[in-house]
């Protein structure tokens, strides 16, 4: 494989949850039996981790492809792992031998398994080129791994992690119990326990904008003790932003220089000596919790170096509105199994300045439901035109025309704002529901009204579907929708 994979950093399996159901069923009939399977991944290098990307699930079937071995309970048939091992060859992905142990909360391999290893693995080396390789076993509720780098450097799997309406986090036995949390997360601890803060603290999320909705969303993770930050945005704070950008002042928009009636030439020194919206949202971050750790990216999302930091996070807020930082967004999460919710809030008036509608959405986007190229909300002229423009747009964007100041009032967006939050907590601690879970909220807040749309989502999908051309699932092993400078 082109990647050089590091010896260096924690191994770790993402899989969507209906890869994972199917993966599980074929272990777990019931019978209290050893099944077997591939799993063939992509690879993902992040600034913290390296990830394999369950792509394809090859089930090997129970007296063909499975079968008594000579030397251990079973084994895969040479020629099943042949197929397998010239697939993921082929099309660049790692083969990973799979199979299960009659465990529930604990599971590790045996010695007869790691002898088969030994003597297997040089060679299926060879064949993928270089690597990597590996082998899991797999308990009801647990999972360990065994992946060859090299023949002659092999790293464990710190965890694998099942990306649905919940997260499901397996490792090869329960993890320890957490400190008892800080005092100051009291009486939100009594909702989700000790346990759930401790995720929260070190979970590791990315806002893409920080305008009305983003400035809100930082301000609300920082308080529930989200423990690192990634946070971009290229504009900086004007005198229109101070209605709705969470703890701005006069200062941070220089008004003194920006305010009406100001010469040209002055109010663009006003606008250079304005606070950046990324460096705003850091202070409130940290205001609210001193130990959190704050990258920030006072540039543009499709910037190749900022998505590269992004793809390693755990969550993905997108406040912005261009179609170029949607589709990137939307690419992310299919290609690196990482979820996902945008946001937005939209006026609209017909000709006389009469208000037609008020809406505020928040669209959870994750690998196992619709995406929002399969769902029409990636307009494909509009991307067109801000591919050709002169320069990339840095403010937000919410009405067609990008030179009319667009409506924007800071309850709406709280509306978002918040369902949003609220979604990424109850997903990361357990505690969401299925069918709730996977829908888009589209508040229409002058008829009192909250509409819970089913995405739909298309198996022709170039993004999310399950064509051999799709993305999902492929890390490295495809370029994103990015540009360099």
């Amino acid at each position: 494989m082109a990647q050089r994979p590091s010896v260096n950093k924690p191994w770790r399996l993402l899989m969507a949850a209906d890869f994972y159901e199917r993966l599980h069923a074929h272990l777990f009939p019931g019978d209290g039996e050893e099944h077997g399977a591939v799993i063939l991944a992509g690879v993902a290098e992040t600034d913290r981790d390296m990830r394999l990307l369950a792509r394809e699930l090859h089930v090997a079937e129970d007296g063909a492809d499975y079968v008594p071995g000579k030397r251990s309970h079973r084994m895969l048939r040479a020629e099943f792992i042949d197929k397998c091992i010239v697939r993921a060859c082929d099309q660049h992905l790692v083969y990973l031998a799979v199979h299960n142990h009659p465990c529930i909360e604990r599971v590790a391999f045996s010695e007869i398994d790691l002898r088969s290893h030994s003597r297997g693995y040089p060679a299926l080396l060879d064949i993928a080129e270089g690597g990597p390789v590996g082998a899991l076993v797999f308990g009801e509720r647990a999972v360990a791994g065994d992946i060859w780098l090299s023949k002659r450097a092999r790293v464990g799997l710190s965890r694998a992690d099942v990306i649905g309406c919940r997260l499901l986090t397996l490792t090869a036995e329960p993890l320890p119990g957490p400190p008892g949390a800080d005092q100051r997360y009291d009486r939100q601890v009594r909702l989700f326990g000790d346990r759930g803060q401790a995720i929260l603290q070190h979970t590791k999320v990315a806002i893409i904008g920080l305008g009305g909705g983003g400035s809100i969303i930082a301000e609300l993770l920082a308080r529930l003790g989200v423990g690192h930050f990634v946070l971009v945005d290229g504009d900086r704070v004007d005198p229109t932003n101070l209605p709705r950008l969470v703890g701005a002042t006069r200062r941070d928009a220089a008004y003194s220089l920006q305010e009406g009636g100001r010469p040209r030439w002055v109010r663009r020194i006003g606008r250079s000596l304005a606070t950046r919206k990324v460096d705003l949202a850091r202070r409130n971050v940290l205001r609210a919790n001193r130990s959190a750790i704050v990258d920030v990216f006072a540039t543009d999302f499709i910037e190749s170096a900022v998505a590269s930091r992004v793809k390693g996070c755990d969550y993905i807020f997108l406040a912005a509105d261009t179609m170029r930082a949607r589709l990137l967004f939307n690419t992310i999460i299919h290609q690196y199994l990482v979820p996902g919710v945008q946001i937005g809030a939209r006026v609209t008036s017909d000709r006389t300045g009469a208000v037609c509608d008020v809406i505020a959405v928040s669209r959870l986007v994750t690998p196992v439901s619709g995406c929002l190229w399969c769902n029409g909300f990636i307009d494909r002229v509009k991307l067109q035109q801000e591919a050709l423009a002169a320069g990339e747009r840095q403010r937000q964007a919410y009405i067609d025309d990008p030179d009319v100041p667009s409506p924007s009032v800071i309850s709406l967006n709280a509306l978002a704002a918040s369902q949003a939050v609220s979604d990424f907590m109850f997903y990361l601690v357990g505690l969401a529901e299925d069918k709730m879970h996977q829908s888009y909220r589209r508040f229409e807040p002058t008829a009192a009204s909250l509409w819970h749309d089913v995405p739909r989502k298309d198996p022709n999908c170039i993004q999310c579907g399950s064509l051999p051309t799709s993305c999902v699932a492929l890390g490295d092993g495809k370029e994103l929708p990015t540009k360099t400078r």
